[in-house]
């Protein structure tokens, strides 16, 4: 008995021994399952989380809009005890950082900051976007119940370039106005679960796939730039009340450009005084076009057969509809005149007469044809469009004065899409401006044009109503948007604006005036098609004011893209 001692601790190490392994066994292989969800349960952690909002960007790459991270500034009112002299420390930081006039903007003064204090809240945002100064300001006073955070702003890094088509994101991070509002489900980031894993020091995130989808545009960056300094440049110059370039791609619907002035800052959106501005003049305001319409009832009626560009008919100066009296630009008496002598000089007259021999249920059948009345369709948030009520209502001196563009109201962008046809050989194109979505890596979408099956003119018709317009530029009206070396088919418009385009309660015509030019180049085989559009310029007539402009902006294009010349 003397190894009773040794021989009672190898007992107990067997049996402890055994326990162990018997312990083992029962964690590691007959509930192994078990435990291993418990221990990942506190190894990991999933959220809920909302994904980045997704990029707009340019053709070429050049960014539009896109997210970054910034500084909020907030409080928790129920931590603060003398909420009169901390709304009186922050008011005075805020007041003096070089930021003060945002802060008039967003409304922050002593009292509204004396107000949030006093509220039955845990958390209330006082400022966001703060400013180096301001950061570094609140920092050093320590105040409690302040606090500084971190939130993803959407950011603009081209300014007010573009700023019409793309909109802006509000404070709730809803998408307003054109790309951002239009596209707002797409580009808003997914709501999914985001995996965290605990690290000896830190957590690192494993799994955060809800991104936003990215848009590219099909606005190229350089004609873009240069639609809105010509614009600008117009301004100072014309000083009109509002201005509009649109550059497409005839063949395809592409807008290259869309420029409106004035226009916004979407980084600075809730400084603007008046929600017009936001409004896109190109596609959520309608005018009566003028003479511009004039080619659109030539195409109608030569493609009908019922004149040619050769027709003749003797002008007076004057022709009556009924009891009203349509008179010439400036009471001018032509005499005998062809139909594309019509077009070179803007007879109203002769535009009548076109219509006259068309008749008006085939004229209201050809505006039909070339979507007068409905929407284009293009991916622009609140497009509209209008019924023409008044001018469907047959009468026969509202399709006499429609002939030649008065008394039908249609949108910039409805007109660009109606001479698409003329310039492609006939066929409608839908404007757009998204061409490609890319959610993720390796899901990419290309956006294939959408155009007509059936032409809406034959390919002769636009061939000659081209030349008609052609002869426009060269012997006519529209001799200052002329190129040396290229064909350039296009038409002036110089129209009257109506007192209830105004919003004055009174019939008939105000002397202002909306001038306009349409045209594409080269005239035979076009690569772009350019309206330029004036509300009330300080010159008498478009040929003075937009065919200059036209002229700038084609000669850009054709230098930028080397466009071959068509002649010596």
């Amino acid at each position: 008995m003397k190894n009773w001692r040794i021989n009672l601790i190898s007992i107990f190490l067997i049996l402890f021994s055994a326990a162990v392994i018997g312990r083992l066994i029962y964690l590691q292989i007959l509930h192994s399952d078990f435990y291993k969800a418990l221990a990942q349960g506190q190894q990991k952690i999933i959220s809920v989380v909302q994904g980045d909002r997704g990029k707009i960007l340019f053709k070429g790459g050049e960014t539009l809009a896109t997210n970054i991270k910034g500084e909020i500034l907030y409080i928790s009112p129920r931590e603060i005890e003398n909420k009169e002299e901390t709304a009186k420390i922050i008011t005075e930081i805020l007041e003096t950082s070089n930021n003060a006039s945002a802060t008039q903007q967003e409304n922050i003064s002593y009292d509204r900051i004396l107000e949030k204090t006093k509220e039955d809240n845990l958390f209330a945002i006082i400022k966001s976007k703060l400013t180096e100064e301001e950061i570094d300001s609140f920092k050093k006073t320590n105040l409690p119940g302040v606090y500084l955070g971190e939130e993803v702003f959407r950011n603009y890094p081209q300014d007010s370039l573009a700023s019409h088509i793309i909109g802006f994101v509000d404070r709730d991070g809803k998408g307003q106005y054109g790309i951002e509002g239009y596209y707002d489900d797409a580009l808003q980031g997914k709501e999914g679960f985001q995996k965290r894993a605990r690290a000896p020091l830190e957590y690192f995130s494993i799994d955060s796939n809800n991104e936003g989808t990215d848009l590219f545009l099909t606005l190229d960056y350089n004609i873009q730039f240069q639609a809105e300094k010509l614009l600008k440049e117009a301004y100072q110059n014309r000083n009109f009340e509002e201005g509009t370039i649109i550059v497409v791609e005839p063949n395809s619907g592409r807008i290259l450009a869309l420029a409106n002035s004035p226009n916004f800052n979407p980084n600075q959106y809730s400084k603007e005084e008046s929600l017009a501005i936001f409004q896109n003049s190109a596609t959520q305001k309608t005018f009566e076009p003028g003479s511009v319409l004039k080619p659109i009832t030539m195409a109608s009626a030569i493609n009908e057969g019922k004149i040619t560009p050769q027709t003749t008919y003797v002008d007076k100066g004057y022709v009556k509809i009924g009891g009203y009296t349509i008179s010439n630009f400036q009471k001018q008496i032509w005499g005998e005149c062809s139909m594309t002598k019509v077009l070179e000089r803007s007879i109203n007259t002769g535009a009548v007469f076109a219509e006259e021999q068309l008749g008006d249920d085939l004229f209201l059948k050809y505006l039909e044809n070339f979507d007068f009345f409905e929407e284009t369709g293009i991916d622009l948030q609140g497009e509209v469009f209008s019924p023409n009520s008044e001018f469907k209502k047959g009468y026969e001196i509202n399709f006499a004065t429609a002939s030649f563009g008065q008394g039908i109201e249609i949108t910039p962008i409805q007109l660009v899409k109606a001479f698409c046809a003329i310039a492609n050989g006939g066929r409608l194109v839908k404007p757009y401006l998204v061409e490609k979505i890319v959610n993720g890596s390796d899901d990419v979408i290309e956006v294939q044009p959408e155009i007509s099956e059936n032409p809406i003119i034959t390919q002769t018709t636009a061939s000659q109503v081209t030349e008609m317009m052609v002869s426009t530029i060269e012997n006519g009206y529209g001799k200052k948007a002329q190129i040396p070396g290229y064909y350039i088919a296009g038409k002036t418009g110089t129209a009257q604006i109506a007192y209830s385009s105004l919003g004055e309660k009174k019939s008939g015509y105000s002397g202002k005036t909306i001038q306009s030019f349409i045209g594409f180049a080269p005239a035979y085989n076009p690569q772009f098609l350019i309206l330029v559009k004036f509300t009330d310029p300080k010159t008498e007539s478009a040929a003075y004011s937009v065919a200059p402009v036209f002229h700038e902006m084609a000669k850009y294009i054709i230098d930028y893209w080397q466009i071959p010349p068509d002649y010596e």
